[in-house]
């Protein structure tokens, strides 16, 4: 289940070297014994987590509806001292009598804050003779349930103090002052990492000039104030707020499936040419132990950040560190998948003492193992890798080239929103490319899905696939984030991949898709397959690539990462984005008085009130957005039915953002005096309920599993297992005709003494009107199974009965004469018949024979116009062979072909269509013809089974 509702900060950690080691040091620095400054160990000074105020002690029952302290747990935290004792270092303090005392305070349960130091400071916490450039890094933890944190941390400076303040000034000379590194950490549930990284900018803009003994106090505020900011909706809604001196702004989600994207996410192509981006793409696919290395701890992350994204909507499942200090470079030795990073002048050690990585060298632009200089790992399939070259080299990643016409902006805050929209298209363009790519990849998946027995037919697919791009399917099936992808799929879900594949559709594959039958090509699929095929590109990219241009393929030019040309080529598929609303917070309170906290929830609610009644009623989706933040206010607040209420109106405008697992825990934290008054508001009843139908629902969801793969029977099948596996094999589903393909199919089982399986041999001599694989099951104590054996050649004879039928290539003459759905169903042997020699084909339409020779296009009838079709016999010489006559209506002659052995298997078959046809014109219904497909099939296969 998901957290309780938090706001923007889960907790604020300040790190820093302990007070006395620092002033051992600096007396020492005074003494001139030290000759190197020493890298010191740091530790947690300081932890500021929510909640900050509460209500007094007499009214906790009524306090605010979720306490954050349920999921905590205890921290020594040594008490701040008064000012007459200060010592100067912030955290640290003695009492009257000289001694430290502690207070107890309540931290995150997941928060690690014996390996958080090492993370605030991965290259060691160093002594400094002057100061030095603030330094921003981020990091992201992990919990034992795969949900993550994230975290930015900024390393900055101050002097080391003596202990020998006088009136809050200090008294030691410039000549000797020391600077010691102090880190700041704020974390979060959401990657905030812009947004956070201002809001520490502008924390230090207070640190800086104050003294030490405010410096606590100072960062307990600020940390106060982040826990008061709300999350936005999934959406185009996003929140601003004021931290002075900037305005900082929260980005919504895309989807509530997806987290937000507070980074810049063309980093990588700075870094990256894109044929190497596809290698490191391809290495997380198949579930690789990569690890990225930079001299640069802020790259780690943020391109890590950004290669997940880029997999999309494949979730990286397995270890993801993308900062390993110094000391933790043992976990590289771990025998499990990882993502993780480590600095650059660790590379040449890992290279050389752990095997099977995939090393990233961010700096240098290079992705090698650690095996080898190239990365042997298959490659991307071609048509999506040339597609998604071609997308990148239309990006414009360079902003000075966009504003160079402007002129200088005089308002710091104007300038960011500038460089902010410019960056969210281009991350919008990004993200369009990354995901087009996972479309092209993995489009096909869902016709080898079989959805209601949660099957995926794996060697089908991978049939299915080019030869060259079989390897990597291969790789990637059998890895743990496929699986997710797959139970996605499998559970219908609809998400941007969804979106954008069955935007890219062809108008065959929409019709494929709404049938139950096997799919094959159609006459307008083949045309498009066999017209210009020295330019044509693979079936498989199917419609994503609707304007590439004439230079797609081995003319494409050489890549330049860093060239300020601009190439006039498509950058991917353009889906509808609604404007861009956000709704700005008020200024904030004095953030440790609850009073003025509870007044600051009430502006807010007051002002997404007046927006929500200045919001037209034909905006659905916005309104939907103000009233969720709306209740998440209200809820934090402590109103929970006010918090309903809004929630409740989310069912008339907008359901896709519904926070059902909020909802619940709402529900269930309700008063009895509250439950009355919800029983006497029947929309209230109703939201209650659906919400907990919703919730058993998903649980149901989430408890049927996984994925199976498609696996031939191993044992026999009675009747109801013989069902199963032949829809979960995809022949035919229809209930009725596979009971009347078991009873072709069946062998005896005498309950009493096991299997009776009398063999091929013996089956053959049963009549000729059964199948051969039929046996008397009348005798007492016998049942009816179909063996293994025989279901696994019968299947074969299925398989390739329809490659036959997906492999039949018409030439453009013929296709001329059929319609442009139109699909070849059988084609047979070359046959004489009454109009010539050659083959005889049938679509869902009518029966044609293509000439041999040069190819032509004959037609036979349509069958709407037959009248009669039977079996009779040709002569030949002195021999007659069995032959089919079909008498036309529109024909005074009758069609003969000699069909030889195939007579009885095409007697049957015309007779199906035919009398599918006849039902579809006498009750124009069109869906007759699909109706009868499931006989078609079986009487194929019947045929099949005698050969």
């Amino acid at each position: 289940m998901a957290d309780l509702p938090s706001g923007l900060l889960e907790a604020c950690v300040v790190v820093g070297a302990a007070s006395d080691k620092l002033r051992e040091i600096y007396q020492s620095q005074l003494q001139g014994r030290i000759k190197e400054l020493p890298v010191l160990e740091a530790e947690v000074l300081q932890v500021h987590a929510p909640p900050f105020v509460t209500k007094e002690s007499a009214s906790q029952a009524h306090a605010t509806v979720f306490s954050r302290g349920q999921k905590r747990r205890s921290f020594i935290k040594k008490k701040k001292e008064r000012p007459g004792a200060a010592k100067g270092e912030p955290g640290k303090s003695v009492n009257g009598g000289g001694s430290i005392t502690t207070e107890d305070i309540s931290v995150p349960k997941d928060l690690d804050l014996i390996a958080l130091p090492q993370l605030c400071f991965p290259g060691g916490l160093q002594i400094a003779s002057e100061p030095r450039e603030d330094e921003y890094h981020y990091l992201v933890f992990t919990d034992v349930f795969g949900n993550r944190t994230h975290a930015v941390v900024v390393q900055y400076y101050r002097p080391i103090q003596d202990g020998g303040q006088q009136n809050g000034h200090r008294s030691s000379s410039r000549s000797s002052r020391l600077y010691t590194a102090y880190g700041i950490c704020i974390i979060s549930k959401y990657p905030y990492y812009n947004a956070l990284r201002d809001c520490l900018s502008c924390l230090l803009t207070q640190l800086k000039p104050c003294w030490m003994l405010d410096f606590e106090e100072r960062v307990k505020e600020f940390s106060a104030k982040l826990a008061l900011v709300p999350i936005p909706p999934p959406g185009q809604l996003h929140v601003v707020f004021s931290l002075r001196p900037l305005q900082i702004w929260l980005p919504s989600r895309e989807d509530k499936d997806q987290p937000a994207v507070d980074l810049d996410l063309h980093l990588p192509f700075l870094c990256f040419r894109p044929r190497q981006l596809l290698q490191i793409v391809t290495s997380l696919l198949m579930e690789q132990r990569v690890v990225l290395f930079s001299c640069d701890w802020a790259r780690l992350t943020l391109l890590s950040e950004c290669l997940l994204l880029f997999i999309y909507p494949l979730v990286w499942q397995h270890t993801f560190v993308p900062v390993l200090s110094g000391q933790m470079l043992d976990f590289l030795q771990a025998p499990t998948t990882y993502l993780m990073g480590c600095h650059l002048n660790h590379y040449e050690e890992v290279a050389t003492e752990t095997d099977g990585l995939i090393l990233v060298n961010v700096d240098g632009g290079t992705v090698s193992s650690s095996w080898s200089d190239r990365v042997d790992l298959p490659d991307v399939p071609r048509v999506a890798k040339e597609c998604f070259i071609t997308r990148v080299q239309g990006l414009q990643m360079h902003y000075d080239l966009d504003v160079c016409h402007l002129g200088a902006g005089t308002d710091v805050n104007e300038l960011r929103a500038q460089r902010r929209q410019w960056q969210r298209k281009l991350n919008t363009q990004i993200q369009n490319i990354t995901l087009e790519l996972s479309v092209n990849i993995f489009r096909e998946v869902h016709d080898h899905l079989n959805y209601e027995h949660r099957i995926f037919n794996d060697e089908e697919f991978l049939r299915s696939r080019e030869p060259t791009d079989q390897p990597f399917y291969k790789k990637v099936l059998g890895t743990q984030i496929f699986q997710s992808f797959l139970r996605d799929r499998q559970n219908r879900k609809m998400d941007a991949f969804t979106r954008m594949e069955l935007s890219t559709r062809t108008e065959a594959q929409r019709l494929w898709s709404m049938t139950e039958s096997p799919r094959r090509p159609t006459m307008q699929e083949m045309a498009r397959k066999y017209t210009t095929p020295e330019s044509r590109l693979s079936k498989r990219l199917g419609a994503s690539l609707p304007n590439l241009g004439e230079g797609f393929g081995p003319q494409m030019g050489s890549f330049r990462p860093l060239s300020f040309y601009q190439m006039q080529v498509d950058t991917g598929l353009k889906s509808p984005k609604k404007p861009v609303r956000f709704f700005k917070l008020p200024e904030f309170p004095p953030p440790l008085a609850y009073q003025y906290v509870q007044s600051y929830y009430q502006d807010m609610i007051t002002l997404l009130g007046k927006a929500i009644s200045g919001v037209p009623p034909e905006d659905s989706s916005l309104l939907a957005r103000y009233h969720y933040l709306r209740g998440f206010v209200n809820t934090v607040a402590g109103k929970r039915l006010d918090a309903l209420e809004d929630f409740q109106n989310l069912y008339k405008t907008d359901m896709d953002i519904f926070p059902g697992e909020l909802v619940n825990a709402l529900v269930s934290s309700l008063s009895e005096g509250e439950r009355a008054h919800v029983d006497r508001r029947q929309e209230l009843k109703r939201l209650i309920s659906q919400v907990k139908r919703d919730h058993e629902k998903e649980r149901a969801c989430h408890d049927d599993g996984g994925v199976k793969r498609f696996e031939l029977p191993k044992k026999h099948m009675q009747l109801e297992d013989f069902v199963r596996h032949v829809q979960e094999s995809g022949i035919v589903k229809d209930k009725g005709t596979i009971h009347r393909l078991f009873e072709a199919l069946t062998v005896a089982e005498c309950s009493k003494s096991g299997l009776v399986w009398q063999g091929v041999d013996t089956a053959v001599k049963v009549s000729t009107s059964q199948s051969v694989f039929y046996l008397d099951s009348d005798l007492e104590g016998q049942q009816k199974q179909v063996d293994p054996e025989i279901f696994r050649v019968f299947y074969t004879f299925w398989k390739e009965t329809e490659a036959e039928a997906q492999e039949v290539a018409l030439p453009t003459s013929v296709l001329e004469h059929l319609d442009a759905n139109e699909c070849v169903f059988k084609l047979s042997t070359s046959v004489k018949t009454s109009r010539g020699v050659g083959k005889i084909a049938m679509t869902q339409k009518r029966l044609f024979l293509l000439t041999e020779g040069r190819p032509g296009y004959v037609e036979i009838t349509k069958f709407r116009d037959i009248e009669e079709v039977r079996v009779s016999s040709a002569p030949f010489l002195l021999l007659r062979i069995p032959s089919l006559k079909i008498k036309m209506s529109l024909r005074k002659e009758t069609f003969e072909v000699n069909l030889k052995s195939e007579v009885d298997l095409w007697h049957l078959m015309i007779k199906e269509m035919w009398a599918g046809r006849k039902m579809a014109d006498d009750h124009k219904v069109g869906k007759c013809l699909s109706l009868r497909s499931p006989a078609l099939k079986l009487h194929t296969l019947r045929y099949l089974s005698r050969c």
